[in-house]
């Protein structure tokens, strides 16, 4: 069952398996919201590599956390107003294909600042507002870059916010770890 899938009880009830306290990054949580961050060096030789794989999420994003089972039918366009979407490939008799916009891009200064607002996965269906800002810099080690993602939630939800946060936690740590293993290939 993959995370944009489960229902609202099942998602709380899931955190306990996806999160880990080795890994769990959930900086704050309360019942208005919480947030998450996670930091990793990319092994790319500057930002400008760590930035091109991170605008490329068809390449790297999980395919059991799309709406479409193929994060081939992903695409960000990292500017003002550009569209993290996914494509859904025609399942209807008539032949009618749809689109799901996961975040919009609200700032963006390439190589260096991605910011976008989005509700990700289950939390779409409710009355929530996430904002997903990921930081990129030169690492500490020669040949990597640091980036961090910081994803704060608030709003109304009909579960438990601190509760949920953990997976999500779990969900975003993967997907960075997949964009760091992207990276490492194409090095």
């Amino acid at each position: 069952m993959t995370l944009h899938r489960i229902t609202p009880i099942a998602l709380a009830l899931a955190c306990v398996c996806f999160a880990s306290p080795a890994t769990a990054e959930v900086t704050q949580a309360s019942d208005s919201g919480f947030v998450v961050t996670r930091t990793i060096d990319l092994p790319a030789d500057d930002v400008t590599e760590a930035w091109e794989a991170l605008v490329h999420p068809e390449r790297w994003w999980s395919a059991d956390h799309t709406w479409s089972g193929d994060p081939v039918n992903l695409s960000l366009a990292p500017v003002a107003g550009g569209c993290f979407c996914e494509l859904l490939p025609a399942v209807l008799p008539d032949g009618s294909a749809g689109s799901v916009e996961h975040m919009r891009v609200i700032h963006v200064r390439p190589r260096a600042l991605l910011v976008l607002r989005g509700a990700l996965g289950p939390l779409q269906g409710e009355a929530l507002v996430g904002t997903l800002t990921i930081t990129l810099e030169p690492g500490e080690a020669s040949g990597a870059s640091r980036m961090t993602w910081t994803y704060v939630v608030g709003g109304h939800a009909r579960f438990p916010l601190p509760a949920v946060a953990p997976a999500v936690d779990a969900v975003l740590g993967e997907q960075l770890q997949r964009l760091a293993n992207h990276a490492q290939a194409t090095d």
